[in-house]
């Protein structure tokens, strides 16, 4: 399970997908979200499937390395489903019992939440396989760029994005260890319920917190010893420049997001 963790990781890959601007990724990823949230009829998460499906081909990453991040939220879909189900008043009940029922509403809500979550955390997932953390950095920066006029520290919130997300897959590599570890002196993590698997991580969290500080400030002092500061215009060993294919990336995310809300405004989901 620790494993199956993808966010922050990078998948190398000679993909037109890995070699867009990471500027043009980043505001792919906030327009995808957008229309996500704002599609609302079958064409509509239709055109979703098609967008999400071909970005995925073309970034060349294995489908199953992509929807193996899927296996830690499924407590989180299976709570969303259950309480969009049974909680959601609606104009056609099938089923009542207290303040539990299932209503033609409940039944939509609870397919559609299900599938908004799902597609989330793939569309989300695609931009850290296929984005570097310097990239990343860089595109950030790049991009809000224009707040530092109002002397809004981008640098520093970019850099601190980037260090987050290169946390993320070293913090899982070292729970995996420390779980490991644990085991071999008898600790057990897998049988009982759900409350006692629960129970049976606490112990894990004490060596992770002391060892995400250590590193943590392993790097703050690696950091000082070598003068980084924030303070000062930095250069970029590869400065950011948009080529052909991130215009026509932009022209066609765009043109995904009108027909997304246009298809849901006209062909909205049946009730």
């Amino acid at each position: 399970m620790i494993r199956d963790i993808t966010i922050g990781q990078y998948y190398p890959s000679d993909s037109i997908i890995h070699k867009l601007d990471p500027r043009v990724k980043l505001f792919a990823t906030l327009m995808y979200i957008i229309a996500l949230f704002c599609g609302k009829g079958i064409v509509g998460f239709a055109v979703i499937t098609v967008f999400l499906v071909t970005t995925i081909k073309l970034s060349k990453i294995p489908f199953a390395y992509i929807t193996k991040g899927l296996k830690g939220i499924v407590m989180l879909l299976l709570i969303t489903t259950i309480f969009n189900l049974f909680l959601t008043p609606g104009d056609k009940t099938f089923w009542h019992f207290g303040i539990l029922q299932v209503t033609n509403v409940g039944i939509t809500n609870a397919i559609v939440m299900t599938i908004r979550l799902i597609f989330l955390i793939i569309g989300t997932s695609l931009m850290s396989l296929t984005t570097t953390p310097n990239q990343l950095t860089d595109g950030l920066e790049k991009s809000l760029g224009p707040l530092s006029k109002i002397h809004v520290p981008v640098h520093a919130i970019a850099m601190m994005m980037s260090i987050a997300l290169r946390f993320i897959p070293i913090l899982v590599e070292e729970t995996d260890k420390i779980m490991k570890a644990q085991m071999a002196r008898g600790a057990d993590f897998e049988s009982g319920n759900i409350i006692k698997k629960a129970k049976n991580m606490i112990p894990l969290l004490v060596p992770l917190m002391v060892s995400a500080f250590r590193r943590a400030d392993e790097l703050a002092m690696a950091m000082e010893a070598r003068c980084y500061t924030t303070s000062d215009i930095r250069t970029k060993m590869k400065p950011l420049h948009y080529e052909k294919r991130d215009k026509i990336a932009y022209s066609i995310i765009i043109s995904f997001v009108v027909i997304v809300i246009v298809t849901s405004i006209v062909i909205p989901f049946p009730q």
